[in-house]
Parts: C-alpha cells; sequence; structure tokens
C-alpha cells in the first residue's frame, strides 16, 4: 500500500515537473475535469468541444490474481449553456486467475458504447454553490468485472455540488450516486439487477498556476435488485488526485484510490473484495479542438 502512494506521488512529481511553468491558470476553477473519479458542477462554454481518453484499472480481488482495464475514448460537446453531451466507446483488458465465482480469463473486447449528459443548475459564480444534475447511460458486450459476454445495460445518476473554499486556491466538490444496472449473460442466461448508492468528496488546492493536488474519499453500498433490495456490501475508497493543464487547449488528471474499510452482507471482513476491488486508478487526458 505504501510503495503504491510513493510510486503514485513520485510518477505525478515528475509531470509536474515537466511541465512548462509558462502555463497560466485562469482566475478561479474550471471542475470540469480536475478530479479523477468524481464530477465538478462546471460544463464548458457554448460550442466548446472536447476530445478525451480515459484509461481506468482495477485490482485485486478477494483471493488469486485480478486486473481489470478500461480504456475510454470520448467526444464533449457544449450545444447550449449549461448544457454538455458526451458520447463515448469503452474497450476493455481482463487478466482474472483463480478468483473466487469469477471465470479465469485473459481477453481484450470492445466493451460497449456511453452516452453522459449534463445540466448545471447554478454556477457558483452566482450561487452560494454549484449544482448540476448529471445522467450517464451505457450499454455493454461485457461484463466490466467478470469480462464475461452477456448484455449490460445501466445508469449513473449523480447530483453534483461545489464550492470555492479560497479564492483561486481551495475547492471542495460532493457528488451523491445511484447506479442502477441490468445484466444478461450468454452462458446459462443468467440475469441480474443490482443498484449501488455512493456519496463522494474532494478537495483540491492549487500548488502552482497550471497544477491541482488534492484527495477524494467515497463510500458506495450495493444491493441486489435495481431498487435497493438486498443488502450485498459496503466499500469505502481514499486517495490522492492530481491536476495538470500541460497547455492552453490540454489536460492530464491523474487519481488512485484504495479500498480502506469495506464489508460484504453476512461477513466480519474489513474489506469487500466480493463487490468492489482492492485498488482502482485513472488516467485522464484530454485536448480541446
Amino acid at each position: 500500500m505504501r510503495g503504491g502512494a510513493l510510486r503514485f506521488w513520485t510518477a505525478v512529481a515528475c509531470g509536474i515537473a515537466a511541465v512548462p511553468a509558462c502555463v497560466s491558470a485562469e482566475e478561479g476553477f474550471d471542475t470540469e475535469h480536475i478530479f479523477g473519479f468524481m464530477i465538478g458542477t462546471d460544463v464548458g462554454s457554448p460550442g466548446e468541444r472536447e476530445f478525451q481518453t480515459q484509461t481506468t484499472g482495477r485490482l485485486g480481488k478477494g483471493g488469486g490474481t485480478y486486473r481489470a482495464l478500461e480504456h475510454e475514448v470520448e467526444i464533449e460537446v457544449v450545444p447550449l449553456p449549461n448544457f454538455r453531451i458526451e458520447v463515448g466507446g469503452t474497450a476493455t483488458l481482463h487478466d482474472i486467475t483463480g478468483v473466487p465465482d469469477i471465470d479465469d480469463r485473459r481477453q481484450f473486447n470492445f466493451q460497449g458504447a456511453s452516452l453522459d449528459l449534463r445540466y448545471r443548475l447554478l454556477d457558483r459564480e452566482r450561487a452560494p454553490f454549484g449544482f448540476t444534475v448529471a445522467a450517464e447511460l451505457h450499454g455493454d458486450r461485457i461484463d466490466e468485472t467478470s469480462g464475461a459476454k452477456g448484455r449490460m445495460y445501466g445508469t449513473e445518476f449523480t447530483l453534483a455540488f461545489d464550492r470555492e473554499l479560497v479564492p483561486n486556491f481551495a475547492i471542495a466538490a460532493l457528488n451523491l450516486i445511484y447506479q442502477p444496472e441490468w445484466a444478461r449473460f450468454e452462458v446459462g442466461g443468467l440475469s441480474e439487477k443490482s443498484s449501488t448508492i455512493g456519496a463522494a468528496f474532494a478537495g483540491m488546492v492549487r500548488v502552482r498556476p497550471n497544477v491541482l493536488l488534492g484527495g477524494e474519499l467515497r463510500y458506495f453500498r450495493q444491493y441486489e435488485g435495481i431498487g435497493l433490495g438486498e443488502f450485498s456490501g459496503q466499500a469505502l475508497f481514499v486517495g490522492p488526485t492530481a491536476y495538470v493543464q500541460l497547455s492552453e487547449r490540454s489536460r492530464l488528471t491523474l487519481s488512485w484510490s484504495m479500498q480502506a474499510w469495506g464489508r460484504p452482507a453476512g461477513s466480519g471482513a474489513n474489506l469487500d473484495l466480493v463487490n468492489f476491488e482492492r485498488h482502482q486508478a485513472r488516467l485522464v487526458f484530454g485536448v480541446n479542438f
């Protein structure tokens, strides 16, 4: 754990040192992309277009070897004030051996497509805090956890809040999350429904004109059924986040989280490695065009 954190911050420090010091920051914050696993309330300016790649790694289950890597390519547009649309496609790589209740597999596949809609209701420049409603819909042919083939559909609803605590220096954000999921697998025709609720908090500070450092704390509870039926498990993730404005048009976000505490239903374990992973990491690169 300590070695992983040291490697993360070493990589961040090297990246920061390599960024030209002449890159300047705008007044205030643009929270659209500064967080790793969370979202801010900013949605961009009308007419803005962006290309983004997002790579997410999930490592560690209750036994054996578990590695899952997702790479998503996205296009974002802002057709109207306060309204953003994003479409994306995802490919996944799974390397699973000896994990309880998950078949061994090593494969690379196209996973599916997604549509992300965000509407900002409150602008923190004109209100006590920013407030945005987001809905991300996805349809997949590969299960993101097991890598099994089938038909998977889901939506992630998010209420995002943020507020600048110290002008142009410190900002905090809160996300409230609800994720219903449907899945029907090819093998055996097995169907599953699940739902997850969560709350996440982040804080970021500006350490250089073009660099923000901070952390994220996320808590999730998973249930069977899309209506929060039988409780399955819970987990708390914590970890650092770094944001670097590479140039006027390009940016980079790095985030790493570890499961600090968790518990599957009916167990006294200190971690839930049945419903969640031990480590999660994310790298996001974006450019305006």
